[in-house]
């Protein structure tokens, strides 16, 4: 369930992307200025939400998508409220503490990073300094 729910969370983070960069799906919003503050978020939703849903350097990519959409947070909705029901910024924190989820859970096993890196077993984890005193 966490891979199906990376690849469905990065499918929608990319859209965001793809609105911004390619007009895609169609918007009647402007394609942003290159290096402007948006193409930047564009930039970053491309790449990490497909990073994200391949699985491929999952960690990081949640990580720095994370840190983008909070700054999206900061700069865009909280002025408008201290409430992101009012300021329409429920989605971005959704997307923050998902993607912060995705930074500690890892990309789940249908991943590229499963598949080129391997998972780490809990039973080859050196023992605990705690375990080793008895």
């Amino acid at each position: 369930m966490l891979s199906i729910t990376r690849i469905m969370v990065g499918l929608c983070y990319l859209q965001h992307g793809m609105q911004k960069h390619f007009q895609f799906p169609p918007t009647r919003t402007p394609s942003p200025d290159f290096l402007s503050l948006i193409w930047f978020a564009g930039t970053v939703e491309v790449v990490c939400g497909t990073l994200l849903v391949l699985g491929l350097f999952a960690r990081p990519a949640a990580f720095i998508a994370a840190g983008e959409v909070a700054c999206a947070f900061w700069i865009a909705h909280w002025p408008r409220s201290f409430y992101p029901v009012v300021n329409s910024g429920t989605l971005v924190v959704v997307y923050c503490f998902t993607f912060l989820y995705f930074v500690f859970a890892g990309p789940g096993p249908i991943s590229l990073d499963q598949l080129i890196f391997g998972r780490r077993d809990k039973d080859n984890v050196t023992p605990s300094l705690a375990s080793q005193v008895e």
